[in-house]
């Protein structure tokens, strides 16, 4: 049977090379290879498109693979992730327009009403923010509070929507759950995206469900803001290992890219003068740093990266306490920014 994804992504991987040059363009051709460093274009050798092969299978041409992170897909991921768009009919529109064919024609349609914006959009997720409430007294701080983490209800990217509609891979049905809700906003304060984690009923723990995170919108080169920066800034993967570093250092001036590969794409603010690298302790989070901090002192701004003696900082804050926590960090500062960032 025929199906247009299947002959689009087809003919993508018969010009996987076009694509890759569009999309790409800060790698090169090395022999049967695309090599770039990662999905976000930053230069490097991490990340390899096979630019010949069958058409599937073993093998087969367009697929890639990010050594550093495990991630892999086709040429149609990569179009999804270097132009931030979210609906599978526009995906398959901006593939058709790279390769040069025409869009379908629709029948006539009737014309709604009321045009309803898609899901997945920073509009939608700027809804579903203002929908939320603040977390303290909620749910949500309830689940932060069990990780130890007692700031979270002063966090104005922070809140809880009691009703966040959840619905697993594969699934047709959405069912309502309680979630923390937090901002992904761009360097201006607009609502990009939002991050969503589903928590159990009595907020103990996450939901008991497949995908307890996803998040929806503009997340390339955003971050949630947590606290307020200068010139000098803290950036780490996840919401729960950054305000471990807070319930440490009250006040420090912290950002959450959200995964390893957002964090090597974060848009570093201007008159940015030191930045510290909050990593967690594996290799997608240390390839993540390296990529930051190449971007980080190519600029001029001054680069360190924080490293957790466990698996990232929450483990940490839970297993030593913030006293010990604090002092772990304050042997990774720099001497120079000791007093102002500690106190």
């Amino acid at each position: 049977m025929y199906s247009e994804t299947e002959d689009v992504i087809r003919a993508l991987a018969e010009n996987a090379e076009s694509v890759c040059r569009a999309y790409l363009p800060a790698g090169r051709r090395e022999g049967s290879y695309w090599i770039v460093g990662d999905l976000q274009n930053n230069p490097g050798r991490s990340l390899f498109v096979r630019l010949t092969g069958p058409a599937s299978g073993p093998g087969a041409a367009g697929k890639f693979t990010d050594g550093a992170t495990g991630e892999h897909g086709d040429l149609l991921d990569i179009i999804r992730e270097r132009t931030g768009i979210s609906r599978f009919p526009d995906l398959l529109a901006e593939a058709r327009a790279h390769l040069g064919r025409p869009q379908p024609v629709l029948p006539d349609a009737p014309v709604p009403k009321k045009a309803k914006a898609p899901g997945g959009t920073p509009a939608a997720a700027a809804r579903l923010f203002a929908a939320s409430v603040p977390v303290a007294g909620t749910l949500a701080d309830t689940y932060l509070r069990a990780r130890g983490l007692t700031q979270g209800g002063m966090m104005r990217a922070l809140r809880f929507h009691p009703r966040c509609w959840h619905r697993e891979e594969g699934q047709t049905r959405s069912l309502p759950r309680p979630a923390l809700i937090a901002a992904v906003t761009d360097g201006a304060g607009a609502v990009q995206g939002v991050h969503r984690t589903w928590l159990a009923p009595d907020g103990q723990g996450k939901a008991r469900v497949e995908t307890q995170r996803r998040a929806m919108g503009h997340l390339l080169g955003n971050a949630v803001r947590l606290t307020p920066h200068d010139d000098i800034l803290v950036v780490g993967e996840g919401i729960e290992t950054m305000l471990s570093l807070i319930e440490a250092v009250p006040g420090l001036p912290v950002w959450a890219a959200l995964s390893s590969g957002h964090l090597g794409a974060v848009l570093l603010p201007e008159g940015l003068q030191r930045l510290y690298i909050a990593i967690d302790r594996d290799p997608a989070g240390r390839g993540a740093a390296e990529r930051l901090s190449a971007r980080a002192t190519g600029v001029g701004i001054g680069c360190h990266v924080l490293e957790p003696r466990l698996g990232d900082f929450n483990d940490d804050l839970r297993a030593n306490g913030k006293d010990a926590l604090r002092q772990h960090l304050a042997e990774q500062i720099w001497p120079e920014d000791r007093q102002r960032l500690l106190g």
